[in-house]
């Protein structure tokens, strides 16, 4: 049986004042909080070993009733230090992991594709990303990243910053799978990386999930795509969220993301 870890540790500094006294994870989209549209499909196809890892404003999440692992330096790291946080979660687990950032919410068709998706490592690429980063900047490329393609159909670069829409080939989103017969190798990959030295321009604590999954490509790792196309929403600003609201509002969501499914 699947499990799920959530990434939930962000403050949400780009969702003020919401989330002044609430965590990114639990900001409310559409009437209900980010996690549980995750936790509705996660259910929905039967993954209920489910765990967050939480950060700011941790106490919010318990009445959800899920095991939580704490990432306390939540403020001075990033996505790849929350995740071991709960390395506990990672090394006992008996089956597959689903890593989900807290910050998205996505239709279960979406979830099925990462499921029955192969790899060393899966990840939910949205092929159709531009129709949704062009009605949520002026400029695609200032929150884009780029995702290219190897012979074989894997993903043999992403996380950099684009020059042009050329380069993305995809869009990472922030939902990945890990193999169980790949768990130990992935962690014991992180325990070999050097401390000492800047990945990305950042240091080895504040790394990027995007960077990290480089580092597993740059060691001959094949990171497979989870195609989709739409059926997912990232919230990261307060303009995010009114901007989905207001689509909701006049019918047009739909086209992006179908709530509940």
């Amino acid at each position: 049986m699947t499990n799920c870890l959530i990434l939930a540790a962000g403050e949400g500094k780009r969702l003020r004042p919401i989330t002044d006294n609430c965590p990114k994870g639990l900001v409310s989209l559409l009437g209900k909080p980010l996690i549980s549209h995750q936790i509705n499909n996660l259910d929905a196809l039967g993954i209920q070993n489910i765990a967050i890892v939480t950060g700011y404003k941790a106490e919010k999440f318990n009445t959800l009733n899920y095991e939580t692992f704490h990432n306390e330096f939540y403020n001075k790291t990033n996505m790849v230090e929350s995740l071991f946080a709960a390395r506990l979660f990672l090394e006992r687990t008996q089956s597959d992991i689903i890593i989900s950032y807290g910050d998205i919410v996505y239709e279960k068709k979406n979830l099925n594709t990462v499921l029955k998706t192969n790899g060393d490592i899966v990840v939910m690429v949205d092929d159709g990303w531009l129709d949704l980063w062009s009605i949520r900047n002026e400029n695609p490329l200032v929150d884009a990243e780029t995702l290219k393609y190897g012979a074989n159909g894997q993903i043999e670069e992403l996380g950099k910053k684009p020059k042009s829409i050329s380069e993305i080939e995809g869009q990472y989103t922030g939902l990945i799978k890990i193999p169980h017969n790949k768990i130990v190798d992935f962690i014991s990959f992180y325990d070999q990386l050097d401390h000492s030295i800047l990945y990305e321009g950042r240091t080895f604590k504040q790394m990027y999930m995007t960077t990290f999954l480089q580092l597993l490509i740059n060691a001959g790792w094949m990171i497979m795509p989870a195609h989709v196309n739409h059926g997912w929403l990232e919230i990261d600003t307060f303009g995010d969220l009114k901007l989905y609201e207001k689509l909701s509002a006049e019918g047009k969501l739909d086209a992006f993301w179908k709530v509940n499914e």
